[in-house]
Formats: structure tokens, sequence, C-alpha cells
């Protein structure tokens, strides 16, 4: 699996997973601070902030759902998504673009800064 999924890719997860039968929904992690996420965040988000993550990520997430990650442009969340590779979360993969490619992308309404 990459390391990174486009924001296409993850609009046809998010829009398939729940109508295929046994199909496991993505788990979405928000990995920027509070401040940001009350701006904008993606809808059922988990907001675990990127200094947070090795405290949290073991007792609130399954090394063995797909998780994808999100940061404000990919960077912080690509970060994540290789610590928690190194930790077992095999099938965790960063949001390509961040938060500000969805909004480009898929919600021209959502929030950007």
């Amino acid at each position: 699996m990459e390391h990174e999924i486009s924001v296409p890719d993850l609009t046809e997860k998010l829009k398939d997973a729940p109508s295929q039968p046994g199909a496991k929904s993505v788990c979405l992690l928000d990995v920027r601070e509070p401040w940001e996420a009350k701006l904008c965040a993606l809808p059922g988000a988990r907001l675990i902030p990127m200094g947070d993550v090795p405290s949290r990520v073991h007792r609130e997430l399954d090394p063995d759902a797909h998780i994808v990650v999100y940061c404000h442009h990919g960077l912080r969340s690509l970060s994540v998504v290789l610590w928690l590779r190194e930790q077992g979360f095999e099938q965790a993969q960063s949001l390509a673009g961040g938060i500000e490619a969805w909004a480009r992308a898929v919600d021209p309404t959502m929030a950007r800064y």
C-alpha cells in the first residue's frame, strides 16, 4: 500500500465503503492542532494532534484499520504515517496535499487558511 492517497481516491473510498458488503470504513485521523480543526475538518475525523499521537494512538486506533491521516498540506500527516507504519499500522496513508487539497478539489465552500 502506498504511503499517500490522493483526494480523488479517498473520495471514492469514502463514497463506496459503506455500500460494499463486508467493506470496512476508512478511519480519518486529523493530526492538526485543535484551532485548525475548528476552522475546517472532514466529517467523522478523529482529532489527535501530531504531538499526542505516540501517547494515544495505540489506545484509540485499530492497527488493522485503513487509516487516512491528514493535516493542512500533507507534511505532518506523512511524518505520522511513517511512524505509524513502524508501529505496525500497515494500512496507514497520508492524504496527499492535506485538507487544503480536499477543499480545492472536493469542497470549495470549506474554510481555507
